[in-house]
Formats: C-alpha cells, structure tokens, sequence
C-alpha cells in the first residue's frame, strides 16, 4: 500500500477531490464546521462518524444534491454514486432499470457490467421483491454505468451478509485496481480497516481524526496489553515500563504505553529469575476501539 502519509506521495499524485473551508447548518444545527481535505487519485477514502455527525451531508455536497453555506469543493473527474438509501420503483424489473439508467447517462447498455454483478441472473425479477444483497449489487452497477472517475459509496454493506460484504469488498478492491478514486461513508471498522487508504473521523461536523488507520491505532497507546504465561510465580510490582492490570486465564495482565521497553524489561527479568515464557500475546486497540472513544468525547494522542 502506498505511504499516503508522505509529503513525496502528496507532491506526485493527482488530486480529484480538494474541499476546502466547508460548512453547513440546518438551522441552528451545525452539520459540517469549517473542514478541510483532498482525496487523491486510486485512493479508498473513509469517511467514519455516529449518527448525527456529518457524514452523509458531506457526500451530499460532494454529490452536488446539497447546497452548502460557506468553503469550495473541486473535483476533478465524472462522479458515480450509491446513495445509502435509493428508492427505485417496486416494479420495475432489474433489467429495466439499468436499461433506464443507461439512458439517463446516455449510455449503451453494458452487458459486461451487468454481468459482473450478477444481475443477468436477475433480470426479469421485479425491485419490490430484491434482497437487500441483490439491491446493494443493483446500486452498485448503476452507479458504475457513466464509468466514472470517482465513485462516492454511502454505507455500501448495510443490511448484507457476511458472504454479500466479501463479494462487495472485492469488487470495490477490483475497482481500486482499475484506478478508480473511492470515497466510502461506513460504521463497519473491520471494513474501513481492511479497505480504506485513508479515514477521516467526524464529531459534531469537525475532523476527530484525518489520516491512516495505522496512524490512528498506532498513536493509541495506552492500551496495549502485553498477556504473559510463565512456569512459576513473579513479583510484578517493580517494573517502571509496565504497570500490572491482573490475572485472566492463567496469563498474567501488564499494561503500557512502550512495547518495545516493556517487552526487554519483562524478558529481561524473567531470564534473570530463570522463568520460563509459557505464552506471550501482545492485544493491541484495534480501530473500532479508538472509534469509540473518539464518538464518546476522547481524543487522538
């Protein structure tokens, strides 16, 4: 994966979306306060937040769907988009709508992507009677009709199975592969994770967090779990780079915010003791971990 952390990277790379200063009230409410960011071309962006925290305004002035207050969007490239919530007419069958679809963008039909989605299969069955999986896949393809540029993904996995996320995540894999630039609003952190180049935190329409996720779970330390079997008993109560937390299925429990220290002063005194090392497992804070934080009011360290 390329270092998007790199000023070299930032230097070479193409910038299809550039937001800058970006605010939108409803009313009294502050949706999006004063943000700024760029997605760069062949990127996977993310866009994490609670319910209530900006997320899908963002995309919708992106999108073109909502107008803004104050600060300037600029992309660069044709735009495709699966709305997190798009309501097609119940009868329509699949292979009417994307035909209409096409129309819409002034396209031929594309035998060759509604067959990457399986909808040939589908064709005559009506959109009232769809599965969630066989709609977001529906979505999907109609958002890809004008070929675009850039593909804005509004929570894509929603509603689907563990089988129906694992083929979605490939083909927006195939689609980074093909260049597309992808910018997904998601709650799923194991999907963010496994995906996204780039996340963005929103709280209260403000960034928490911009960066990557190893940033964000690397910079997270205080929670590092270092869980440790030994042959006989230890006095732990005198280590300086580790504090003692407890004892959870026969592993004893140490705590910090150094592993590399840590580590060299619990072996370190365990081969002086003659000790023997059972067991050792390192629990890091995953993403989801700092997510949470981050929603009920913690901060970035």
């Amino acid at each position: 994966m390329l270092d998007y952390t790199s000023s070299v990277y930032k230097n070479i790379m193409k910038k299809v979306i550039e937001i800058s200063n970006l605010s939108k009230k409803y009313g009294d409410l502050v949706a999006i306060d004063d943000i700024s960011f760029e997605v760069y071309q062949g990127e996977i962006f993310a866009l994490l937040g609670a319910n209530g925290a900006g997320k899908t305004t963002t995309l919708e002035c992106i999108e073109g769907l909502r107008k803004y207050d104050n600060g300037q969007i600029t992309t660069d490239g044709s735009i495709g988009v699966q709305l997190q919530s798009s309501s097609l007419p119940n009868n329509m069958t699949v292979n009417e709508t994307f035909t209409l679809h096409s129309k819409w963008n002034k396209r031929e039909v594309d035998i060759l992507l509604f067959n990457r989605f399986g909808l040939d299969k589908l064709k005559s069955k009506k959109y009232g009677v769809m599965s969630t999986g066989e709609k977001r896949r529906l979505h999907l393809a109609l958002a890809l009709i004008n070929n675009p540029d850039i593909i804005i993904l509004d929570e894509p996995t929603a509603g689907l199975d563990v089988e129906g996320r694992v083929s979605l995540h490939d083909e927006i894999r195939k689609l980074k592969e093909e260049g597309k630039t992808i910018v997904i609003a998601s709650h799923d952190m194991a999907e963010v994770e496994s995906l996204c180049d780039r996340i963005a935190i929103l709280k209260n329409g403000s960034f928490a967090f911009l960066g990557t996720a190893g940033e964000l779970t690397n910079n997270y330390m205080k929670n590092i779990d270092i869980h440790i079997k030994v042959s006989k008993s230890m006095d732990h109560s005198s280590f300086v780079n580790c504090e003692y937390k407890c004892v959870y299925q026969e592993y004893l429990v140490f705590q910090t915010k150094k592993i590399d220290e840590a580590l060299l002063e619990l072996l370190g005194y365990l081969k002086e003791s003659n000790n023997e090392v059972l067991d050792l497992i390192i629990e890091r804070p995953s993403l989801e971990d700092k997510f949470i934080e981050i929603a009920r009011g913690g901060n970035v360290e």
